[in-house]
């Protein structure tokens, strides 16, 4: 043991510089892990801890106000419900912002779906005017208990006496409205009610759905939302960030691996005698192989657990999302294992490809084998020797004859060059597609940039001159959005009637054309997969007791509502309903234009009418992104190294048995030098070029794939440009041939006497 270790301590003091870099790789690898982790945790359990304690309903029918949903309760099935609570659509504003809600009745209490108190206190009749808001409403308002709400148009005021958590749909502005509880008192003029299921089997939703609409009848069902729709709305963009940040962290742990393999094998090639001379003093395979393997655990054990003390003691530190999802998962029962399991996951990982590679040292015999003369492949191919006959420089010809002559090694190498080089790309792809969000969002389903809501003592013709006189307003699309019925009653999608056949709205497609005739409409992604149709499918919906049918002609990317909308024109919506008038504008701004201080005189300038919001870009919840994929190009920058170092030992090694030849040719040290040079820069060519030809198709599969699971669709994926790509790939190989000179230079000035006993 202790030769063992006075080995492993000499080799440690050669090869520093080699084991900082391991260490630094495994400790961003499983920091990127425990972070992935943390992201997952935090996107799902505080939803899960509030649907449990709330006792959530399952489903939420919202219902006209004549509808005899008592009914329900007696379903199969059905638990228990909440409600039903008489509901009324009204808009309040707190501090100079404005909110559409949803203002529901209760005299107690609900035992099914109840709010979460966490600041307050709940209704009392004491307080005939006391409201309850909803958590996100609160933030968006900036109310507090104790302020008070005003109700544009009318004298009203609500007194806010509590905040609360809810499972159901979170409030959005512009597309979900908030979520107010207060007394039936306050409640007047009760426009429709709703009604909360809890069910004995959740996987039985869609089921009691349809069942309720057959006994309510579609024309009583204005919406309906399941506990599925709310936990994916909660989970959002901290699911995409914990899969981004674990595919990332596994993908360079596998690079962190092979770079590792790599190392060893090449550090074994060059350490034969070496080798030899342990098992001729009595060390046995085992131990040759337990010197590599301890040696290299060691390096990656201490990685991950200075990762894992940095996570715990600074994690829920970093400022934005990473570190409350920290802090939130260090609360969570699971915290402990995930904290021990992932780094030892890690070290087990880079142990095992560890033992293959020192595997094959234990195989060393005792005796040294003699080198074979001449490597097989090692003579020049015809075009290289007619090149050479052309003048062409030398070091170029055998550089590039070094770098490939022996195929299974060379292949290898560039390989596992690749790997980081690969996922560097698609790192990059997800930074542009995020760019891409924020720089051209017409080309992602984001064609306007702020929808108005106008009161009902404006007329169409009215707000639409209103909107128009704006200077920076470009367009203003009149359009309305209902709730629908899809076929088979077992949820509803969102049908929008946007522009006109004479100003129609400019929808992104993505497949098919725009909608045009009569009937016609484009769809998202998520309604396509709910319905289990394609582009040139006919649907069919219900609206009320009206069916709407129509054709699909096209695919829009859709980042809103999971892509479940179908849009046509308000024109195609009137022919069912010819006294349909717009209840929204979207607005196209011009060039150059602030959504919000378009926004802030659009409402000074409506006198209370209008109710303005900017239109939600989904990129803008994935700003902590940006952050992750420069420290993950960092985590893979250094496995990078590794492997190009690794790479410059195994050509410096493998060149000193030609270096008497060369010599003895007419080569100077300098030519000589660049022959190693060149061998280096062709091999990170290579890997560059099988990086950008395999990453790019890879990364544009990812992100579509990661675009229809969202519902937003396939076709957002944005490559990096050229520009960038380029100098990339050129800065890349330049330092890899800045890396190889040095020890290139000091093999090629070596004496006569070391050379010949390197090649011995």
């Amino acid at each position: 043991m202790r030769a063992t270790l006075r080995w492993a301590h000499s080799d440690l003091r050669t090869h520093r510089g080699e084991a900082l870099f391991l260490v630094l790789a495994t400790a961003g690898i499983v920091v990127s892990l425990l972070l992935a982790t943390a992201l997952f945790g935090y996107a799902t359990n505080p939803w899960q801890r509030v649907f449990t304690q709330a006792h959530g309903a399952h489903v939420w029918l919202h219902t006209s106000a004549t509808a005899d949903t008592g009914r329900l309760a007696g379903l199969d099935g059905v638990e228990s419900v909440a409600g039903p609570y008489p509901t009324a659509s009204v808009t309040v504003a707190s501090r100079g912002s404005r909110a559409s809600v949803e203002l529901r009745g209760t005299a107690e209490q609900p035992s099914v779906g109840r709010p979460l108190l966490t600041s307050g206190h709940w209704l009392d009749a004491g307080t005939p005017d006391g409201v309850v808001l909803e958590s996100r409403l609160a933030r968006a308002l900036l109310a507090q208990p104790g302020d008070t709400l005003t109700l544009p148009g009318t004298a009203r005021r609500l007194t806010v006496v509590g905040l609360a958590d809810s499972a159901e749909p979170r409030y959005r502005p512009g597309e979900q409205p908030g979520l107010v509880w207060a007394l039936p008192s306050a409640v007047p003029g009760a426009d429709g009610q709703v009604i909360g299921l809890r069910l004995t089997d959740p996987g039985d939703t869609d089921y009691a759905v349809q069942r309720a609409v057959t006994v309510l009848g579609a024309g009583a069902i204005g919406e309906v939302s399941t506990w599925k729709q709310a936990r994916a709305e909660a989970q959002g963009d901290n699911r995409l960030l914990g899969q981004v940040l674990g595919l990332f962290g596994v993908g360079a742990l596998i690079a962190a691996g092979f770079a590792v393999h790599g190392a060893i094998g090449t550090r074994i090639r060059g350490h034969l005698r070496d080798i030899s001379v342990l098992k001729a003093i009595g060390f046995t395979p085992g131990q040759v192989v337990r010197i590599f393997l301890l040696q290299h655990l060691a390096y990656a054990l201490l990685g991950a657990v200075a990762a894992a003390a940095l996570t715990e003691a600074l994690g829920s530190r970093v400022p934005g999302r990473l570190g409350d999802a920290v802090g939130v998962w260090q609360g969570l029962p699971g915290h402990t294992v995930a904290l021990a399991a992932v780094p030892v996951g890690a070290v087990l990982f880079i142990g095992a490809t560890t033992g293959l590679a020192a595997w094959r040292a234990g195989r060393v015999p005792p005796v040294p084998v003699p080198r074979p003369a001449a490597p097989p492949g090692g003579r020049l191919t015809g075009v290289a020797r007619r090149a050479l006959g052309m003048r062409v420089p030398p070091a170029l010809i055998l550089g590039w004859h070094q770098a490939f002559t022996r195929r299974p090694r060379s292949l290898g190498t560039v390989a596992r060059l690749a790997l980081p080089l690969l996922l560097v790309v698609v790192a990059m792809s997800a930074w542009t597609t995020i760019d891409r969000f924020h720089s051209s969002p017409e080309r992602v389903g984001l064609p306007t940039a702020l929808t108005v809501r106008a009161d009902a003592s404006l007329s169409d013709r009215d707000a639409r001159a209103l909107l128009e006189r704006d200077p920076q307003v470009a367009a203003a699309y009149p359009g309305v959005e209902v709730a629908a019925l899809v076929p088979g009653q077992t949820a509803t999608i969102a049908l929008r009637g946007l522009g006109t056949r004479a100003q129609p709205y400019p929808y992104t497609l993505a497949e098919g054309r725009a909608a045009r005739g009569p009937d016609e409409a484009v769809a998202g992604q998520g309604l396509l997969d709910l319905l289990d149709v394609r582009v040139g499918d006919w649907v069919r919906m219900t609206v009320g007791d009206q069916p709407q049918i129509l054709h699909i002609v096209g695919r829009s990317i859709e980042p809103e509502n999971a892509g479940r909308v179908v849009s046509t024109s308000l024109d195609t919506l009137r022919e069912n309903d010819p006294g349909l008038r717009p209840t929204l504008y979207q607005l196209r701004l011009a060039t150059g234009a602030d959504p919000h201080e378009v926004a802030d005189r659009l409402a000074e300038s409506g006198r209370g009418h209008l109710d303005v919001h900017t239109v939600t870009n989904p990129a803008d919840g994935l700003s902590p992104l940006r952050g992750v994929v420069l420290g993950l190009i960092a985590v893979l920058a250094l496995i990078g190294l590794i492997e190009l170092l690794t790479a410059i030992g195994g050509m410096v090694r493998e060149g000193e048995r030609d270096l008497l030849a060369l010599k003895a040719i007419g080569l100077s040290p300098r030519q000589i030098t660049a022959i190693t040079v060149t061998a280096t820069g062709c091999t990170a060519l290579a890997a560059v070029l099988v990086a950008a030809a395999l990453g790019l198709p890879l990364a544009h599969w990812l992100i579509d794939a990661q675009g229809r699971s969202s519902g937003i669709g396939a076709g957002i994926a944005q490559g990096p440009p050229l520009l960038l790509l380029l100098p990339l790939g050129a800065a890349a190989v330049l330092i890899a041939a800045a890396l190889a000179a040095l020890p290139a230079a000091r093999a090629a000035r070596r004496r006569l006497a070391d050379t010949l006993s390197a090649v011995a």
